[in-house]
């Protein structure tokens, strides 16, 4: 039951993605260059592989904002190592998915420039991550960070069984293994929570 609503979660993201791409990018596509010859896809991209590579761009770019302050903001040493080495395994990856969006001979565009997706870190949250530091801003990055991190786990499984391209759907894979090592850290280093307070010392 839980994979067949993770499988229909993808769906209606990919849904989403290719909506976007088709009414908000409107305007940029009038000005874009169309892919050269030279460019176009040396195996068959489905919808669902672009939408896919798509949404993982601006998750990343998002979550490695996120990362670039835990070396002036975290308190804990063993978190700001995790987000170092989380930031540039982000880097690595949005290279890669821009080679992929190239290969399928599709522009370098953003269909969800503005929109907070979910498991994307949203512009409120780096506001906040901005102008906290210590114990505060490590709440902060690891809620955060685990939240995309599971996300990401999830497009990833939807990609490996709604794909088609074998190009992304290993890259998927990988991913998907990477993201699953770092949750598992994260687990051991993010912080305590506090008890959440009664609702008697609420109301008072």
């Amino acid at each position: 039951m839980q994979l067949r609503r993770q499988i229909l979660t993808l769906r209606l993201a990919c849904a989403t993605a290719l909506a976007l791409l088709v009414v908000g990018c409107t305007t940029q596509s009038t000005t874009s260059t169309p892919p050269k010859a030279s460019a176009m896809p040396t195996e068959s991209f489905s919808s669902t592989d672009i939408a896919w590579i798509q949404l993982m761009i601006p998750m990343a770019e998002r979550a490695q904002q996120l990362t670039d302050l835990a070396p002036s903001h975290a308190a804990s040493p063993e978190l700001a190592e995790l987000a170092a080495t989380a930031g540039a395994r982000l880097h690595e990856d949005q290279t890669r998915l821009r080679e992929l969006l190239k290969l399928a001979g599709v522009p370098d565009s953003n269909p969800h420039e503005g929109h907070n997706m979910p498991g994307m870190v949203s512009l409120p949250t780096l506001e906040k991550a901005g102008a906290a530091t210590g114990k505060v801003f490590d709440q902060i990055l690891a809620d955060a960070l685990r939240a995309h991190l599971n996300q990401s786990t999830l497009l990833c499984a939807g990609e490996r069984s709604e794909g088609h391209a074998g190009a992304v759907k290993k890259f998927a894979a990988s991913l998907a293994r990477n993201t699953t090592a770092q949750v598992a850290r994260l687990n051991d280093v993010s912080p305590a929570r506090s008890a959440a307070p009664s609702n008697a010392a609420a109301g008072g």
